[in-house]
Parts: structure tokens; C-alpha cells; sequence
């Protein structure tokens, strides 16, 4: 699983160095000249997801943040799947919010929308700026709490705490647009040359 972590997170620094040669004799220009780190959003599972077969759904999630656009795979015939996926974002504005939209799979036919939802990002970065001495911190300490209200689609109160020496945040997202359901994911900073930098701000 470590090994898998590592080649994606290679694959992912790759696919964000856009060198494109200028006229003449110009040097190629990096997006890691704006990029503040890698966000990994596992999504964990989905809660009393909308009914669009007979009985149920074959349910995805696709997870957008500007031009990215990431998808989980899909679990066949459950409305509370699990699927337990880690999708990372090149985070370059924190104030850009994530959006999730819950699709049903169907082989036939355009799939289903089973909702959106979306959160801000940036209670969590906030969280890492603030709290860089982590080695002085107990495990599971809560270090910020968001509460749900009116601007955002919170079912629950969020925790971003550390855990293993990470900060990690904790969120249970209410889709919009559809008659139920909710997803549950957990945020994660991937460490990477030029992130520390980042982090000691």
C-alpha cells in the first residue's frame, strides 16, 4: 500500500510540471511555481444514497477543484457503499472550494445524478500553518472544530486533529439537490520537497 502511495503521489508531482516550449529561446514554465502542496481526500463512504435503479444504485463519486476533476470507483447495487478511495489535489488557491457530485453507473444510458455537495478547504490549511510543531502535540488532539451552518453543507460538527502525526479533518458532507444521502471524507497533507516552506509560514 506504501509503495502504491509513493508511485502515485511520483505520478501526480509529474502531471503538475507543464513545460511547454515558449518562442524563442524561453525557458518552459512549471505549475509548481504556484503550488502551495497535495491534498488527499479519502473518501470513505457514502450514507443512505438516493434509489435511481429499481431498488438501488451503482454509486461513484466525482471530486472537482478548478480545471481537476477526480473520480472513486464505482460499488455496484449499494445506497451505503463503502469505497475507501484516496484522491489527491494540487491545491494552488485554498479558497477554490471542492465540489463532490454522486453519481449512479448505468451501461445504457447517461448516468444518474444522486447530488453535489462542496466544502472550503481552508479551515484546513489554516489548521497547518498554525500548528507546525506537531511532535509537541498528544495523538487525537482536536486542534480546530468547523460547525455546520447555513453557508456550508455540513451534517456534523468537523474535527481536523492529529492523528499518526498528521493533521487530518474529518468532514460528513449533505448532498443538495436530491432527496437524501450523505458522503463522509477525511483530508490529509501529502508532505513534499517545498511543502515545509509551505507549513512554517
Amino acid at each position: 500500500m506504501a509503495v502504491q502511495r509513493r508511485r502515485r503521489l511520483r505520478a501526480t508531482m509529474h502531471n503538475l510540471i507543464v513545460g511547454s516550449p515558449k518562442e524563442g529561446n524561453e525557458t518552459t514554465v512549471s505549475l509548481t511555481d504556484n503550488l502551495m502542496g497535495l491534498l488527499r481526500v479519502h473518501v470513505k463512504r457514502g450514507v443512505n444514497l438516493a434509489v435511481r435503479d429499481v431498488r438501488t444504485s451503482d454509486p461513484y463519486v466525482v471530486v472537482k477543484m478548478g480545471h481537476q476533476r477526480l473520480k472513486t470507483r464505482m460499488v455496484k447495487k449499494d445506497v451505503n457503499p463503502e469505497w475507501n478511495d484516496d484522491l489527491t489535489l494540487s491545491i494552488t488557491d485554498p479558497n477554490i472550494p471542492i465540489t463532490l457530485t454522486v453519481y449512479d453507473h448505468d451501461t445504457f444510458t447517461k448516468d444518474d445524478k444522486m447530488g453535489d455537495t462542496e466544502f472550503e478547504v481552508s479551515p484546513y490549511i489554516e489548521a497547518l500553518k498554525t500548528h507546525t510543531n506537531l511532535d509537541e502535540i498528544p495523538s487525537k488532539t482536536v486542534l480546530s472544530r468547523v460547525q455546520p451552518n447555513a453557508s456550508n453543507c455540513l451534517a456534523e460538527e468537523s474535527l481536523i486533529y492529529l492523528y499518526e502525526g498528521k493533521i487530518v479533518q474529518d468532514l460528513v458532507l449533505r448532498l443538495q439537490n436530491v432527496e437524501c444521502g450523505e458522503v463522509e471524507i477525511q483530508l490529509e497533507w501529502i508532505h513534499f520537497p517545498g511543502s515545509k516552506a509551505f507549513l512554517s509560514q
